[in-house]
């Protein structure tokens, strides 16, 4: 959750494999964008598995289970589907734009999920946490295609269902976010174009360009 909120304003704080296919369905990330959040990520999970293994030492080979894979492949389906639900929602809808909560609202739902099926599946929610136990030895890194399909698979359906009940809102303008004279704009850059130097907002009738954190309009073209 604090990360998010530390994050969030540089990259969007995907921090999840499975979150940043949602975004990526949504198409508020370009292909492009979402492989190296997915390279970053992978890296990010194995690098601080490693700095774990060597300051606290590496776990013990996982106990057996009598938990089946149906079962952790639901859990970890379920979860998966309400945090990228909840991230689509809190943090790249317009009717929610600017909001201040969206690290409580994802660090609950993760929170959430963990407690009501992390005895089933562990409570991973996501590819690269999956990864990092795996290298601390913590899981059967055999067992990792489990993980990632059915998160990927709970990540694209939240992003479907995302898109079913927000299909008519998603370019209306945002009740949340507005320029220094009250007038109401939306950021349609999505989550991966936050912090780049140009973003692009709407007002009605015409299409504008923002460059810096100046706020400056410097281009106006009309649109349909």
């Amino acid at each position: 959750m604090v990360m998010i909120f530390a994050g969030g304003h540089i990259s969007g704080g995907h921090y999840n494999p499975a979150v940043t296919l949602g975004v990526w369905i949504r198409g508020a990330c370009s292909a492009l964008e979402a492989g190296f959040y997915l390279v970053a990520q992978v890296i990010g999970a194995i690098v601080a598995a490693l700095a774990a293994g060597f300051l606290l030492g590496h776990g013990s080979s996982p106990a057996a289970s009598t938990v089946t894979a149906a079962q952790v492949m639901l859990a970890e389906a379920l979860g998966t589907f309400a945090l990228v639900y909840t991230v689509l929602n809190v943090a790249t809808a317009p009717a929610t734009s600017g909001n201040s909560f969206y690290g409580l609202a994802i660090g609950f739902t993760v929170f959430a999920q963990a407690v009501a099926v992390g005895k089933v599946s562990g409570g991973a929610f996501n590819p690269a946490v999956a990864i990092g136990v795996a290298v601390l030895g913590l899981a059967n890194g055999a067992n990792l295609w489990i993980y990632w399909l059915s998160e990927f698979v709970g990540a694209g359906v939240a992003a479907l269902f995302f898109l079913v009940v927000n299909q008519e809102k998603l370019h209306e303008p945002s009740v949340a976010s507005h320029d220094r004279r009250g007038t109401k704009l939306t950021n349609l850059s999505g989550l991966c174009n936050v912090g780049l130097a140009a973003r692009h907002v709407w007002l009605p009738a015409y299409y504008y360009t923002e460059t810096g954190n100046t706020g400056r309009i410097t281009q106006v073209t009309l649109t349909n």
